[in-house]
């Protein structure tokens, strides 16, 4: 069985982020898509059109001295625009190691993302990880 083009766009998604290819993100966002990040931390809150969520991607990779990774554990879609990918992610930082699971709920307008909402298993978590 094909997989449904949605989930297909969420993995390669995946794929491009952790090869570092922001010009293929790029084209897979919508100019005004927002990429809301839970939590109180200085990188948590609304990341307003594509250059705004390619800078907050950079710094994911900047503030962690590129030890930020994520593996895709599975995606389910609805067929109605809806996606949502199922994660784990690591990082280091100034001596602190994470190891979390997470997701992301996404809207999808024909071939494109429109919204991505992450969520995470341990907010307290991630607040004092990027704190």
């Amino acid at each position: 069985m094909a997989e449904h083009p949605h989930a297909m766009l969420v993995r390669q998604g995946y794929e491009a982020f952790q090869r570092g290819d922001m010009d293929t993100l790029r084209g897979m966002m919508t100019g005004d898509c927002t990429h809301h990040v839970p939590g109180s931390h200085p990188l948590a809150g609304d990341h307003k059109g594509i250059d705004a969520i390619i800078d907050y991607y950079g710094r994911l990779h900047t503030e962690t001295d590129g030890s930020f990774r994520v593996e895709l554990l599975n995606v389910f879609v609805d067929g109605r625009g809806h996606a949502v990918s199922v994660h784990r992610f690591t990082a280091d930082r100034g001596g602190k190691h994470l190891d979390a699971n997470g997701g992301l709920v996404f809207r999808i307008v024909g071939d494109k993302m429109t919204d991505l909402d992450e969520c995470v298993e341990d907010m307290d978590q991630g607040d004092d990880f990027w704190s």
